[in-house]
């Protein structure tokens, strides 16, 4: 039973990648326009799993000053993978630094993406609802990362078709990160503060060095009362599900 709840979710986890592309290809006019409102609750809902629900499970499991020390620990350690993979969740298409390497934000992406599998199955081997938290989370910032992504392959010269075949491939590695961590699951419940606090880590990092300045960025007057009520959603839906257990 618990399998098939993570394969599910991290299935959606999956698709949830691909939804940028689509929305992007569809409605690009529309998405530009609500782009400050997507990071927003993506922002909203990453912080929201950190705060609430990562970060106080594996402080019940450990003494805090380790669960913060592994949390410093991945902070650092995202830092150093986001300059060597240019894993920077850039939401620009003329970004100066994706569009000059467009294979190595699609091998970047893909990392990303298996770690995502990681945390989800991770989750749901604390509760099936922290689990249901942790992939809405991982869904929420995938979608304008996706929509980011997408347009940097497709303003780098690649065919949009290719350009999606490419975005799946790359979105199918959250599969084998759940199931590589379910395999493992003895060994995980062990080590679950240091998984959770890096897990935490990755969340805060992504929210802190990338979205809210992506948030701040060219922010028109009369749109910081809109985002700050769609981060404040984000965190508002985390907090359900974290609350039931």
């Amino acid at each position: 039973m618990l399998l098939a709840w993570i394969i599910i979710f991290s299935l959606i986890g999956s698709v949830g990648s691909l939804i940028g592309s689509v929305i992007f290809l569809l409605w690009e006019g529309w998405t530009q326009r609500i782009m400050f409102c997507l990071i927003s609750f993506a922002t909203g809902t990453l912080l929201g799993a950190a705060f609430l629900g990562m970060l106080p499970k594996a402080m019940a499991k450990a003494e805090p000053s380790t669960v913060l020390g592994f949390v410093l620990l991945g902070i650092v350690l995202f830092f150093l993978l986001e300059k060597l993979l240019i894993w920077y969740h850039c939401h620009d298409e003329k970004c100066e630094i994706h569009s000059a390497a467009p294979y190595l934000i699609l091998f970047g992406d893909a990392f990303h993406n298996f770690m995502d599998g990681v945390v989800i199955s991770a989750g749901f081997l604390v509760s099936i609802p922290f689990g249901i938290a942790t992939s809405l989370a991982v869904i929420a910032h995938e979608v304008p990362q996706e929509i980011g992504d997408f347009a940097v392959l497709l303003h780098g010269g690649m065919g949009k078709w290719k350009a999606f075949c490419y975005n799946f491939l790359s979105a199918l590695a959250t599969v084998p990160g759940a199931l590589i961590t379910y395999g493992f699951s003895h060994f995980v419940e062990k080590v679950a503060p240091v998984i959770l606090a890096l897990a935490a880590s990755s969340f805060l990092y992504i929210a802190i060095a990338d979205l809210i300045p992506e948030i701040h960025k060219n922010t028109p007057p009369g749109r910081g009362f809109y985002q700050v009520v769609s981060m404040g959603i984000g965190i508002g839906v985390i907090a359900l599900f974290t609350m039931t257990h």
